[in-house]
């Protein structure tokens, strides 16, 4: 089962780190000593060979050519792009608004076949309304304190959400039952909300299961993920986003979800749970 997804972007970073640490050993260098080649406060490139500060492009190539090792820049800087993308904070993301950030994540939506996506606290993006999109959004911003786009962002999230009805895409969503009660928006957006989500049960390229909060189940409840193909994974945590590429995280995730997907219920089962949290609200 899943690991933390935290600790595999510290391990990229370190495994960054510790590249940079073998080319100084290599040249011969001290931490003093390469600082100083470097034009640097003695204490950075510390900081930089420990993994407690991520090194720029600049840093790497002025890290390389200090050693000598100018032909490992490229791929010392590629390796520290990947290591940061991995791990990216919320409030970092959403600095100007969360509008850009659903504008800039349509070519990934546009160009994914197979979307399998478990969520155990709100409603998958794709499924959506902008009453409940709204409310949740508002919400976020208001906790993270930043920007406040949330129409636009509404707007965006809408647009990106066009795949689950056109083009060729496949969804596999599994949803915990509590998500279907979690009050993020009014009664009326809530109500509007599961009734879309009936509507959208009946597409041919659709698949919907809800894990009912009394199954006996093998996998525990995680964190929320989307899986894109089988080409990235994309986990979210209360302070940032973690994009996962690596063939080996990916195929653990994907069978999270396999496992999962085992303890979801399906058809007129999903139905009967959605119709009484319809219900609920009264």
């Amino acid at each position: 089962m899943p690991s933390s997804p935290l600790s595999s972007a510290q391990a990229a970073r370190a495994a960054v780190a510790a590249r940079l640490q073998g080319l100084m050993q290599d040249a011969g260098l001290t931490g003093h000593e390469l600082a100083a080649r470097c034009g640097w406060h003695k204490s950075k490139s510390s900081r930089i060979a420990r993994g407690k500060t991520p090194p720029s492009d600049a840093d790497i190539r002025a890290w390389c050519a200090a050693c000598g090792a100018d032909d490992h820049a490229a791929d010392l800087i590629a390796a520290s792009r990947n290591a940061e993308s991995m791990y990216v904070e919320w409030r970092q993301i959403h600095r100007d608004g969360m509008r850009r950030v659903h504008e800039q994540t349509v070519p990934l939506y546009q160009r994914t076949r197979s979307f399998r996506v478990y969520a155990s606290n709100v409603m998958p993006g794709m499924l959506q309304t902008s009453g409940y999109a709204t409310g949740l959004l508002r919400s976020i911003t208001a906790f993270q304190g930043t920007p406040d786009d949330v129409a636009d962002a509404v707007q965006a999230r809408t647009q990106r959400s066009r795949v689950i009805r056109e083009g060729d895409h496949r969804f596999a969503l599994v949803l915990e039952e509590t998500v279907l009660y979690y009050r993020v928006s009014d009664d009326a957006a809530m109500a509007a909300q599961l009734e879309h989500v009936l509507s959208v049960m009946g597409q041919p390229n659709v698949s919907l299961g809800i894990i009912p909060a009394r199954a006996r189940r093998t996998v525990w409840p995680l964190e929320a993920f989307y899986a894109f193909d089988d080409q990235q994974v994309a986990v979210e945590t209360l302070t940032a986003e973690i994009n996962l590429t690596t063939p080996g995280e990916i195929r653990t995730y994907l069978r999270a979800f396999s496992e999962l997907s085992r303890s979801a219920v399906r058809g007129a089962e999903a139905r009967a749970l959605i119709a009484k949290a319809l219900a609920a609200l009264g």
